[in-house]
């Protein structure tokens, strides 16, 4: 076969895999109509909507360049500082810090990810802690800046685009954070499926391979981990923006452990797994938390264990469609002659 042809059939390829499903679509539907069906949880929302963000971040490096983190928090804590310290000394105007302080984090990612492009996962693994443990202890120290241990406050946001001013019950916060959530998923969506998409699968597989291949590792990583940065730091700047406050506790460990099980829960390696995963975790959160207030993290432990073992694939839809065919008496139709056509 010649060259074109196979250019013909890979372009065709990314073009099916990047189109719209119709459960994206319903998916997006239900979270701009809960803005309005749900009006005495436009803050539970809002959380859910930064958090997804937060965990879509992690999952381009962790689901598509296999790099394990353990201080994604340091991206997102730089972020949250930089809406706050940019809306109290420069300007107020949300769009403007949102954008300012995706890029002050990507910088810190730029800065970085060189230090992640060597050694075993875990070597990055701790790498990336110890990161995360410098920001979080330079914050700590630098109060003059920072706050300190009090953190910001008086941290006042302008209208966005001059009309929407953010309310105390949260709407205007919720379909903005709902807002730039939906941008960045359309965004990584066209990466992952494009050809850079498919190389930083590449190198997740088989690094030396994709070398061998022509594919460039380091430059590609250190892309990927940059606009993952620049990803964490919008989420940290909409916690700033929404709430008006910013604390040390942006940069704790506990944000980077949270975000690792929102993956886990959601899935990995697709950038809905994290949207899904944030819903899950955050409606246990809140709902555990009212039911057993001092055992709620021992209950998500108890999910998580489970998920383990019962294993993700067989929770899969396709597979709990064959289940049930087979416990009904219908066979599964054959996949013989998919495996012909795709032959």
């Amino acid at each position: 076969m010649s060259p074109l042809p196979r250019q013909a059939l890979a372009s065709a390829f990314l073009r099916r895999k990047a189109r719209w499903k119709p459960l994206e679509y319903g998916f997006w539907i239900l979270a701009l109509g809960a803005a309005f069906a749900l009006p005495s949880q436009q803050l539970l929302l809002s959380e859910i909507a930064i958090l997804a963000l937060f965990a879509m971040s992690l999952d381009l490096i962790v689901g598509y360049a296999g790099i394990l983190s353990l201080g994604h928090a340091a991206f997102f804590g730089v972020g949250a500082y930089a809406a706050g310290l940019l809306s109290l000394h420069l300007t107020a105007e949300p769009l403007t810090g949102l954008i300012l302080s995706g890029a002050i984090a990507g910088l810190l990612g730029l800065a970085t990810s060189y230090l992640v492009l060597r050694g075993s996962d875990l070597t990055k693994l701790m790498t990336t802690f110890g990161v995360s443990m410098l920001i979080s202890e330079a914050a700590n120290q630098a109060a003059w800046l920072t706050g300190g241990a009090d953190g910001l406050s008086g941290i006042l946001i302008d209208p966005i685009a001059g009309l929407f001013e953010f309310d105390l019950f949260g709407q205007t916060g919720y379909l903005y954070c709902l807002t730039v959530l939906f941008a960045a998923l359309v965004i990584a969506r066209r990466i992952v499926h494009a050809p850079f998409g498919l190389s930083l699968k590449a190198i997740k597989r088989n690094s030396r391979r994709a070398a061998m291949l022509g594919i460039s590792p380091n430059r590609r990583i250190v892309v990927i981990y940059t606009l993952s940065a620049v990803y964490a730091g919008f989420a940290g700047a909409l916690l700033t923006q929404t709430t008006s406050f910013v604390s040390p506790d942006v940069l704790a460990f506990h944000r980077s452990a949270d975000v690792l099980l929102v993956l886990v829960l959601g899935g990995v390696g697709y950038l809905y797994g994290g949207v899904i995963g944030a819903v899950i975790f955050t409606v246990l959160r809140a709902w555990l938390s009212v039911v057993t207030p001092q055992y709620w993290m021992f209950w998500i432990g108890l999910v998580l264990v489970a998920l383990v073992l019962v294993g993700r694939d067989r929770i899969n839809p396709a597979r709990l469609t064959a289940w049930v065919r087979t416990k009904t008496g219908r066979a599964a139709p054959s996949a013989a002659p998919l495996a012909k056509e795709e032959a």
